[in-house]
């Protein structure tokens, strides 16, 4: 049990100190934490520490007197001088009690205050030698004492009506207290001051000065006391309207529950929640959609407005923002599933896989947007699928062509009836994962009109440095589209808007030689169609000699589409014989002499090269959207007085060729063996057959020129050599587009020799093998070159020209 110890007490709080009491010039010292005793308090202590135990047994065999000094380290656990302050308090220990834990509580009352001048450790408890300080009296009848006294009193309830815990008891005396000094001790204690400023008090000797300390001390608490009642009281207000809403909520879903409605938005309104939470949505997202979901719960079920915004949260909910499908970086894999795909092709596949070899080695890559560009049906689209599927992505298509609204990439805002997001977010929202394969289809016919222009609306899409916060009207916050990857298909690069082309990196895919469409026939069309037609692989046979004609004499076209509808034909027939004949049915083979029995008479009769030298008419080659062709420019001279006539529905820069042609044939006459009376006496004539469809583009400048010089010097054309270049007034050649095209043309016509300029020598590196061997190629600069090769000797001499024009 503990045990007790009582003295007699030496004075009431409310006592006076005689100023004769005896106060001897050393005593036991006892080193105080956070606290600073004033004269006049009494306050229980505990004490733990050997020396302090020992300090206070000390005093009390002497006279029970001992010095309070307050340390200014909290943490020392042996102080010595400089661990102290200069100024304490000498109290007198009223009672006393042993814990068990061999600690003491005393309750002690302070005398007076003290100046410590020295200490002394040395010993089993710590003494101190002091000069004890008497209080000196404040001025009678002062003004300044009379108002400070009245504001601590004042400040003092004010203090305690904010919520400082200060007893009414101490109320009372200070109410009661005119002693400055007194009054200013008794006010401190009660503050919970902080160590460093309850000392700076109790060094204030005089009691005006130290009275106007606490009454600053008390107006700074009063602000702070102030500060933390209105936090308090906003606090208690939020969570009173909290519990008021809470409690309205219950009220309102038993009336709900009773009636048998609401259950279902409660529910639904709990669903988005989670959904929302769950879904991983940056912190702007997130905030919105819960902004929205509150604005929902306030609203009445059958309101417009709440099922706009029910259409709204499902589609916020329902998008990726954070479910990502993983890369598959396994380049043989990806080469392989390219190669099965598509046969050739093999700039576009080495692509592809470079791009694959980047994001292996960066974890996230800004790659450029890829931009297919080649004539219909050559596998643009299907190319981008089989990419897909190498990456292990999902794939969406869309197509833009005829896009007119810019809202289509947009979105719509809310507000507008039938509102929805753009076509990116809802292809990201149907892939499932936010790093899609999204393959904007025919970008090459995005049009414009009043209600604005996709094109410049695709501009932040398929930007890398732009799309990583794009935002969709509809939505309202930003989405991050730099994960999906962007594939574009075009027929043509001219329709392009200059800035959204410039975003892309452009691939030419060029038409198929007839063995590339007989191999992917083979490869691929061919099984596609018999597995579509619900045919075996052993009911029909295609020999390659058959599928070489089927592509020569029923197709003309750079992709593949006429030669899978032929061979959907065949494989249709023999589908229905199958059917009639059942178990009599036998296999069916394929070959040149019955193909006509499947698709009847050829349809496609190909222009083949000249059956002997002629004057006059040159064989050009020229480009068209479903590939090459073949072009037979014919000249004519009939008399007249030199004018140059053009026919056959020629566009304005032929025509300028022609004229660049005839003005060099004028100029160099004598040079070209050209009789200069014909000029002057001859009107010349140049056509262009299948007039029907139009032709325009400077290509076929050196074919005019030769034709013209071939009919003023009468000199024959060779009947196997084909030409295009572009002519200038100094006869020089410049290089042409569509190299391949219109070399594929001249190899299906049989030619042998091909004219081209000197700079498109680099265009023969793409070729095929078969085509470089087949072809001999006559590479110039000058069109007099291109006489020299494809032009004969002159038929008729310069006397019989001018007595026919006398």
């Amino acid at each position: 049990m503990a045990e007790i110890e009582d003295f007699p007490l030496a004075m009431a709080e409310g006592d006076v100190i005689e100023p004769m009491m005896q106060v001897p010039s050393v005593l036991p010292t006892l080193p105080l934490r956070d606290i600073v005793i004033y004269p006049f308090m009494i306050v229980p202590l505990f004490v733990s520490r050997d020396k302090s135990i020992k300090a206070v047994e000390e005093a009390l065999k002497e006279n029970r007197m001992i010095v309070l000094v307050s340390q200014r380290d909290v943490n020392k656990e042996d102080p010595v001088r400089d661990d102290l302050y200069d100024t304490g308090t000498v109290a007198i220990i009223m009672r006393m009690l042993k814990l068990p834990d061999g600690r003491i509580r005393i309750l002690i009352q302070g005398l007076s205050r003290t100046k410590v001048d020295s200490i002394d450790s040395r010993g089993d408890h710590v003494r101190a030698g002091i000069t004890p300080i008497s209080e000196p009296l404040a001025p009678e009848n002062s003004l300044e004492v009379e108002a400070l006294v009245r504001n601590v009193r004042g400040s003092m309830e004010r203090a305690a009506s904010l919520g400082k815990n200060i007893s009414p008891e101490v109320l009372a005396i200070i109410a009661n207290l005119d002693d400055a000094g007194r009054l200013a001790d008794l006010s401190a204690s009660n503050l919970d001051l902080k160590v460093e400023d309850g000392q700076s008090v109790l060094d204030i000797f005089e009691p005006v000065a130290r009275l106007r300390k606490v009454n600053d001390l008390l107006n700074k608490e009063i602000e702070v006391l102030t500060v933390q009642q209105e936090i308090n009281t906003q606090a208690r207000a939020d969570i009173d309207r909290s519990q008021r809403e809470f409690f309205l909520r219950q009220q309102l879903k038993a009336i709900q529950s009773e009636l048998g409605e609401g259950n279902e938005l409660f529910e639904e309104i709990e669903a988005f929640r989670n959904k929302i939470l769950s879904s991983k949505m940056p912190e702007q997202a997130e905030t919105e959609a819960l902004r929205q979901l509150k604005k929902l719960e306030r609203m009445h079920p059958d309101t417009a407005e709440t099922a706009t915004l029910r259409n709204w949260l499902d589609i916020m909910t329902d998008l990726p923002w954070s479910v990502q499908s993983q890369d598959n970086l396994d380049l043989f894999k990806a080469e392989r599933i390219l190669n099965e795909d598509h046969y050739g092709l093999e700039r576009v596949k080495e692509r592809i896989v470079e791009a694959l070899a980047v994001r292996k080695l960066v974890e996230k890559p800004k790659g450029s947007i890829l931009c297919l560009v080649g004539p219909p049906g050559v596998g643009k689209t299907s190319l981008g699928r089989s990419i897909a599927r190498a990456l292990d992505r999902k794939f969406v298509r869309l197509s833009l062509g005829g896009l007119h609204d810019e809202a289509e990439i947009r979105g719509h805002r809310r507000t507008y009836v039938g509102a929805m997001p753009g076509r990116i977010i809802q292809a990201v929202q149907q892939a499932g994962t936010n790093n899609p394969l999204i393959m904007l289809d025919e970008i090459d016919k995005v049009g414009a009109d009043f209600r604005g222009d996709p094109s410049s609306a695709l501009l932040e899409v398929l930007d890398p440095e732009q799309n990583s916060t794009f935002r969709d009207n509809y939505l309202g916050v930003t989405f991050d589209l730099s994960n999906v990857m962007f594939m574009t298909t075009a027929n043509m690069l001219d329709t392009i808007q200059p800035a959204l082309r410039d975003r892309m990196e452009v691939i030419n895919l060029t038409g198929y030689t007839e063995e590339e469409k007989g191999e992917i026939a083979r490869r691929h069309l061919i099984p596609k169609q018999i597995e579509e037609n619900g045919l075996d692989k052993t009911d029909v046979k295609f020999e390659r000699r058959a599928i070489a004609r089927i592509v020569s004499e029923y197709t003309l076209e750079a992709g593949l589409r006429q030669l899978e509808r032929e061979i959907g034909k065949v494989c249709r027939k023999v589908a229905r014989r199958k059917a009639e004949q059942e178990k009599k049915f036998k296999p069916v083979r394929v070959t040149p002499d019955n193909i006509k029995d499947f698709l009847r008479a050829p349809r496609i009769f190909n222009e083949t090269k000249l059956k002997k030298d002629t004057i006059g008419t040159v064989t050009g080659l020229a480009w068209t959207a479903v590939g090459g062709d073949i072009l037979f420019i014919e000249a004519l001279k009939t008399r007249g007085k030199g004018k140059l006539m053009l026919t056959g529905q020629i566009g304005e820069v032929m025509q300028e060729s022609a004229q660049a042609a005839f003005s060099y044939a004028k100029a160099r006459s004598k040079e070209l063996g050209i009789d200069e009376t014909i000029l002057d006496n001859f009107d010349i004539h140049i056509h262009l057959p299948e007039g029907a469809i139009p032709k325009d583009g400077p290509s076929a400048g050196i074919t005019m020129a030769t034709a013209l010089v071939s009919v003023l010097a009468q000199r024959p054309v060779k009947k196997d050599v084909a030409m295009t270049g572009e002519i200038t007034l100094r006869g020089n050649v410049l290089p042409i587009g569509g190299v391949k095209e219109k070399l594929l043309a001249a190899r299906r016509a049989k030619l042998k020799t091909v004219i081209l300029p000197t700079l498109n020598r680099r265009d023969l590196e793409d070729l095929p093998k078969e085509v470089t061997e087949e072809l001999n190629f006559v590479f110039v600069d000058n069109v007099r070159e291109v006489f020299e090769t494809a032009l004969g000797e002159p038929k008729l001499v310069a006397g019989a020209v001018r007595k026919a024009s006398n």
